[in-house]
C-alpha cells in the first residue's frame, strides 16, 4: 500500500495501491502516469556505517552525470538520512534507485525491515522533534522534497521522494547571471582546451592539438598509454576516488595534475564525460584546461536561494576550501588523502605524506600518503622526537636538502628513493596533532620558502583534520564499547573450553586482525601449546597452523599490553624464499600464499587470569601492514575478558571431571550375573552433568548362593543427596556380608544416617536377599522401609504387591522392622522402582502405582530388559517435560515357559 503524505503546499498526493510490490518488481507503475522514465540508476549498500557515505557519492555522481547540479545537495541530504535509517537503525541493506523523468527526479531507498513502520501523519509535527535523531529524515523529506511517500510490501519498506527540476532557458543545462566585463575571468592569451579520449581499457585513444600545446606530448607519444602514467593522482585504492574510479563515473569534475614532457606537473581542471560509440563501447571524454582557467568548463555553483543576485565569489574565500576543494570529503581518510594530494601538487613534489599524533604526543602514525608504498607504511609509527635539534623533532618545520647526506633522518622515506623533503607540524591551540610532508626524488628541491607555503596550508587544515579525527575516534569508541559488550555476552554464555577458544578467534578475525592464533598454558611448568588458529581466508588456516607449529611459541610474559613478535614474519620470509627456488607446484604455491598472509605486523597479548599467564593471544596482519593503536587497545580489553572466560572454562572442566569421577564411584562397579535369574537396571539422575543423585540401586553377592539387592531414594537431589547415597550403598554391602539379617542391616544403617546430624536426610529403601533354587524358582526376603512397594508379575498377567510398607529410615531412633519372604516362580517378574517413576506428572495427572501396574501387566512374557525398557518408555511418554526427579528401575525375572 502506497500512502501519500502531506505536501508542503497542503495537497496530499492521491493514494495508490500496489498489488505486485516485491523484491524484484519494477516500481514504475506507482508513479505519475504521465511521467516517462528516461534514465535509471540503482545500487545496493550493505548494513555498515561506511555505506552512508558511499550512497551519498552514488547519488551525487548520478545526478552530476545527468546534469542536475541544482538539486544535488538536497537529494544527497535526503538520501543520507534515509540510508542511515536503513543500514544503521533498521540494520538491513539499503537499495537506492534513481529515476529521471522529463521534469522530476525520483529517488527511492528501500530496506528489508517492513515491520519498522514510519509514522504517516498529516502534521509534520507528529514526525519527531528536530532535536531528536529519530524522525528527522521525515521532516527533511517534508521540507526539501516536492513529494514523498512510503510503500510497504511483505519483505520491503520503500521511502521515495521527488525533486522537481528548476526551469531553465531552452537549450541550456545551467545558466548564470550576466557579469560586467571587469568581473570576467582573465586568461593568458588563447584559451586552450585539451580534449583527451580514454577507451574502455583506460588508455588514451585520442589527443588533440591543444593537449600537445599544453603538455608538450605529441599524439604518437601518448596514444595507447594509460592516463595514469601522466596524471599526478593517488595510487592508493580505497582511500579516495582515484583516476580509475573517476573514469568510470558518468560525469566527474575536479582538479589534478598532468606531467608535461619536461616532467613538471601542470595543474589542470578537468571535466570527464562517460559516452558510448555507435557499437555500444564505453569511453570517457576528458576536457582539460589550466587550473586558473577552470571557469571555462567548470559547472556553475548553485546560488543561495535567499539571494539569487549574489555572485558565487562574493566575499572572502574560505582558505580551507581553497586548499582542499569543495565539497570537502566527509570522512577522515578521504580528507587526509585529499590533503596529501593537494600538498604534493602545490609544491610539485613526487610524494607526500601525513601523520597523526597519538594521544600522548610521543609518536606519529602514518595515515595517508601518495607517491609512496603506502600499503607498507600505513599505520606505521615513528617517534615525535627522532633526534636532538630542531630537525629531529616533528614539532618544528624542517627542510632536508639531501637525505643521502643524513640517512635515516626521515624514517618513513628510507628505501623510497626520495632525496629532498620538507615537513611541517599540524597544531591546534599549541598542541601537536600531526605532521605534513612532501618529498622529491632529486636533491635541493625545497627551501624555507616552500616550507612557509606548506606551513600556511597546514595551519588552514589542522583544525578540520583534528575535528574529523576526534569524530572518527568517538565512532571507534562507541563501536568498541558495543563490540566489548557483545564479546562479554558471548564469552559468558559458555563454559566449554574449546568453544571459548573458538569464540576468542572468531571475535578478532576479521574485525581486529587478518589472522589469529591462541596459545594455552596448562600450568607453570608447561610450555605454551598452539590450541587454535583462524584466518579470514579458510583455505590458509592449515598452512598457517603448519607455519606456526614450526617456530617456537612466544614467551609467556605477564606484562600487559601488546608486544611485537617478529618470528612469524621471519619464518614467512624464509618459506617464501624456499618456494621461489622450487617449481611452482600446488604445495609450494600454498606455502607462498601462507607466507604472504603473515608477512605483516604480528603482536602478542598475554592472557592473564588470577595472577597467572594462562596463554597468549596472537594477532597478525597481511604483508607489510601495521596495527592501529585503537585496535591494539581494543584487543587488550578483549584479551582480559577472554582470559577470564578461558580460565573459568578450565576451572569448570576440572570441577566437572572431579564431580563425575566422584559420582561414578558411588555407582555399582558392575551388575553380577545371578544363576537362573535375569536382571536389568535403568538409572537416570536429574540435573545437567549429574551421574548420581538421590536415587540409587545395588546388586551384590553376599555369600555362596545368596545375593543382596537394594533400591532407595534419599530426600532431595544433588551432591548432598549423593553423599547419603554413598553412605547407604557402602553400609549395606558391609553389614550384609557380616551376616546380619535384613531388618538388622536397615536398623544399623538408620543409626548411621542419624549420626550425620544436620547433614542427615531421610531415606526410603527396599532391601532384600535372593536365593536361586534348584527347581528354577527364587526365594526373596525383603524389607520395604517407606519405599514404593515392589510389584510382582505372574505368568497369568496378574500384578500384586510383593511386600508391606514399613517406616522409612533417618527419622526415628528405634525402628522395629521385619522381613517378608517371597517366592518367584518360573516366569515371574519382580519390578522395583523409585518415586521418580510413580510420581511422573503431566499437569494434574500422575502415573501413580495403578498406572505402573497397568504397564507391568502388559509385559507378560517379556525378558527383564524388555520389561525395564517398556516401563521407561511409558514414563517418558506420560509427560512432555523433562523429568525433574531421579529415577531408578530394577527388574528381576525368573526364566520360564512363555505364555
Amino acid at each position: 500500500m502506497t500512502t501519500g503524505l502531506q505536501l508542503p503546499g497542503g495537497q496530499p498526493p492521491e493514494p495508490r495501491t500496489r498489488r505486485d510490490a516485491g523484491p524484484g518488481a519494477q516500481h514504475v507503475e506507482s508513479r505519475t502516469r504521465s511521467s516517462v522514465i528516461t534514465a535509471r540508476a540503482a545500487a545496493t549498500f550493505p548494513p555498515a556505517g561506511r555505506s552512508v557515505a558511499t550512497a551519498r557519492s552514488f547519488v551525487r555522481d548520478t545526478l552530476q552525470g545527468w546534469g542536475f547540479a541544482d538539486i544535488i545537495d538536497d537529494a544527497v541530504v535526503l538520501t543520507s538520512e534515509l540510508v542511515t535509517n536503513a543500514v544503521i537503525h533498521a540494520g538491513t541493506s539499503a537499495e537506492v534507485l534513481c529515476l529521471r523523468s522529463g521534469d522530476t527526479v525520483r529517488i527511492e531507498v528501500a530496506d528489508r525491515y517492513p515491520e519498522r513502520e514510519i509514522p504517516l501523519q498529516h502534521s509534520p509535527g507528529d514526525m519527531g522533534s528536530p532535536d531528536r535523531e529519530s524522525g528527522r529524515g521525515l521532516q527533511l523529506c517534508a521540507a526539501l522534497a516536492g513529494r514523498w511517500g512510503v510503500e510497504y510490501s511483505p519483505s520491503h519498506k520503500r521511502v521515495w521522494f521527488l525533486m522537481e527540476l528548476p526551469d531553465r532557458p531552452v537549450g541550456t543545462r545551467s545558466a548564470g547571471p550576466s557579469l560586467p566585463v571587469a568581473l570576467l575571468p582573465v586568461t593568458d592569451g588563447r584559451v586552450r582546451v585539451a580534449v583527451i579520449q580514454i577507451d574502455g581499457a583506460a588508455t588514451v585513444s585520442a589527443w588533440n592539438e591543444d593537449a600537445g600545446e599544453l603538455f608538450g606530448h605529441q599524439p604518437d607519444q601518448v596514444i595507447g598509454k594509460p592516463l595514469t602514467d601522466l596524471a599526478a593522482w593517488p595510487h592508493t585504492p580505497g582511500t579516495s576516488t582515484g583516476i580509475a574510479e573517476a573514469l568510470q563515473l558518468s560525469r566527474w569534475e575536479g582538479s589534478y595534475g598532468i606531467r608535461n614532457a619536461a616532467g613538471r606537473v601542470v595543474p589542470v581542471y578537468a571535466s570527464h564525460l562517460r559516452v558510448r560509440d555507435t557499437d555500444g563501447e564505453p569511453s570517457t571524454v576528458c576536457l582539460l584546461v589550466r587550473d586558473h582557467e577552470r571557469a571555462v568548463i567548470q559547472t556553475p555553483l548553485r546560488l543561495p536561494a535567499a539571494d539569487t543576485g549574489a555572485l558565487p565569489d562574493s566575499g572572502p574565500a574560505d582558505p580551507f576550501e581553497v586548499f582542499i576543494g569543495s565539497p570537502a570529503p566527509d570522512d577522515l581518510d578521504g580528507l587526509l588523502q585529499r590533503t596529501v594530494e593537494r600538498a604534493r601538487d602545490m609544491l610539485d613534489a613526487d610524494a607526500a605524506f601525513l601523520l597523526l599524533a597519538t594521544d600522548d604526543e610521543t609518536e606519529l602514525e602514518v595515515r595517508a600518503s601518495t607517491g609512496l608504498p603506502s600499503a607498507r607504511q600505513r599505520f606505521a609509527r615513528v617517534p615525535v622526537e627522532a633526534g636532538p635539534g630542531r630537525y629531529g623533532s616533528a614539532r618544528m618545520p624542517a627542510v632536508h636538502e639531501d637525505l643521502s647526506v643524513v640517512p635515516g633522518a626521515v624514517p618513513l622515506l628510507i628505501g623510497t628513493g626520495m632525496r629532498s623533503v620538507v615537513t611541517v607540524p599540524l597544531k591546534v591551540e599549541g598542541r601537536l596533532t600531526g605532521s605534513l610532508g612532501v618529498a622529491a626524488e632529486s636533491p635541493d628541491r625545497y627551501s624555507n620558502e616552500e616550507a612557509l607555503r606548506l606551513q600556511f596550508a597546514a595551519d588552514r587544515i589542522a583544525l578540520a583534520v583534528e575535528s574529523a579525527r576526534l569524530g572518527e575516534l568517538e565512532r571507534l569508541r562507541r563501536g568498541s564499547l558495543s563490540f566489548l559488550v557483545e564479546a562479554s555476552d558471548l564469552l559468558a554464555g559458555t563454559l566449554d573450553r574449546d568453544q571459548t577458544l573458538a569464540l576468542m578467534a572468531q571475535m578478532t578475525v576479521p574485525t581486529l586482525a587478518t589472522w589469529c592464533a591462541v596459545y594455552t598454558i596448562a600450568d607453570q611448568a608447561s610450555d605454551p601449546f598452539l590450541s587454535y588458529v583462524l584466518h579470514e581466508d579458510e583455505d590458509r588456516i592449515d598452512g598457517l597452523k603448519e607455519l606456526l607449529s614450526r617456530i617456537a611459541p612466544p614467551d609467556p610474559v605477564p606484562t600487559p599490553g601488546a608486544r611485537v613478535w617478529t618470528a612469524p614474519a621471519r619464518a614467512a620470509q624464509e618459506a617464501a624464499r624456499g618456494t621461489s627456488r622450487r617449481s611452482f607446484d600446488p604445495e609450494s604455491m600454498s606455502v607462498h600464499n601462507t607466507a604472504s598472509s603473515v608477512g605483516g605486523e604480528t603482536v602478542v597479548l598475554p592472557l592473564v587470569a588470577r595472577n597467572r599467564v594462562i596463554g597468549m593471544l596472537t594477532l597478525g596482519r597481511p604483508a607489510d601492514d601495521h596495527f592501529r593503536q585503537e585496535i591494539l587497545e581494543l584487543a587488550e580489553d578483549l584479551s582480559r575478558r577472554a582470559a577470564l572466560a578461558l580460565d573459568n572454562a578450565r576451572l569448570y572442566s576440572e570441577r566437572t571431571a572431579i564431580s563425575q569421577s566422584l559420582q561414578r564411584s558411588l555407582l555399582p562397579p558392575q551388575t553380577p550375573e545371578i544363576p537362573g535369574v535375569e536382571v536389568e537396571v535403568i538409572y537416570r539422575a536429574a540435573g545437567e552433568g549429574n551421574e548420581v543423585g538421590g536415587d540409587f540401586y545395588d546388586l551384590f553377592p553376599i555369600r555362596d548362593g545368596a545375593y543382596g539387592f537394594a533400591i532407595g531414594d534419599v530426600c532431595g537431589t544433588g551432591p548432598e543427596a549423593a553423599a547419603v547415597t554413598g553412605l547407604a550403598r557402602h553400609a549395606l554391602r558391609l553389614l550384609a556380608r557380616e551376616g546380619f539379617s535384613g531388618p538388622a542391616v536397615l536398623e544399623r544403617l538408620n543409626a548411621a544416617i542419624l549420626d550425620e546430624g544436620a547433614r542427615s536426610r531421610f531415606l526410603t529403601l527396599l532391601y532384600g536377599e535372593l536365593w536361586p533354587q534348584e527347581d528354577g524358582s527364587a526365594v526373596l526376603k525383603v524389607v520395604c522401609a517407606g519405599h514404593p512397594l515392589p510389584l510382582r508379575l505372574r505368568q497369568d498377567g496378574t500384578v500384586e504387591a510383593a511386600a508391606e510398607p514399613q517406616p522409612l529410615l533417618g527419622v526415628m531412633d528405634d525402628l522395629e522392622l521385619y522381613e517378608q519372604t517371597v517366592t518367584l516362580d518360573p516366569g515371574d517378574v519382580l519390578l522395583c522402582v523409585t518415586d521418580g517413576v510413580t510420581e511422573r506428572r503431566e499437569g494434574s495427572r500422575m502415573l501413580g502405582d495403578d498406572g505402573l501396574a497397568e504397564v507391568l501387566a502388559s509385559s507378560t512374557g517379556l525378558t527383564a530388559g524388555a520389561v525395564a525398557a517398556r516401563v521407561m518408555r511409558a514414563v517418558d511418554r506420560f509427560a512432555t517435560a523433562a523429568p525433574s526427579d531421579d529415577m531408578a528401575i530394577l527388574v528381576m525375572r525368573v526364566p520360564g515357559l512363555q505364555i
